[in-house]
């Protein structure tokens, strides 16, 4: 099988780092790694043992930066690099296994598509994240689909204050 990279690709390491914010996220139910292979081996690709740690530390991360993705990585990988991480997470993406969104106005940040739908609501005071099920949204979902448009909620980010900055109990 071909160990070929997606054309375009065009998301280089000029990125900047992301740091300080929270994480929250919630694991759904499991997907073995060999349902990656096969997924993988579909379009031509092997799920070669850096690819394996890649998905891995993003699904350990939750919601994480590619700077974050690589440190997690070289933890156990040391020779392991940045260009090698962005493109194996634009692979991944292609492949549906994991999503980016962006939550900062830096990197992106990815997540696992293992668990369920969702979409992120980022506190503008206290950079805290919290995923909310794509289900939660349905209303929205109704509005927007009587205007004959189907949202994308893996991407989307709604920023604002949650209700520990804003003082509500």
């Amino acid at each position: 099988m071909p160990d070929r990279a997606p054309a375009g690709d065009h998301h280089g390491p000029d990125h900047g780092p992301d740091h300080g914010h929270g994480h929250h996220h919630d694991h759904g139910p499991e997907v073995e790694a060999v349902d990656w292979r096969s997924a993988l081996r579909e379009k031509g690709y092997r799920l070669t043992p850096q690819r394996e740690l890649i998905l891995a530390a993003v699904d350990s991360l939750g919601h994480a930066t590619p700077d974050e993705v690589l440190a997690k990585v070289q933890e156990t990988a040391s020779t392991v690099n940045a260009s090698t991480v962005y493109r194996t997470l634009e692979v991944l993406e292609e492949l549906g296994l994991v999503r980016h969104a962006h939550l900062t106005d830096r990197a992106p940040t990815y997540h696992s598509v293992r668990g369920h739908e969702h979409f992120h609501l980022v506190c503008r005071a206290c950079h805290a994240v919290t995923s909310v099920a794509a289900a939660e949204a349905a209303p929205f979902i109704e509005v927007l689909g009587a205007k004959g448009f189907v949202p994308d909620l893996g991407h989307l980010t709604v920023f604002g204050r949650c209700a520990n900055c804003e003082g509500v109990s």
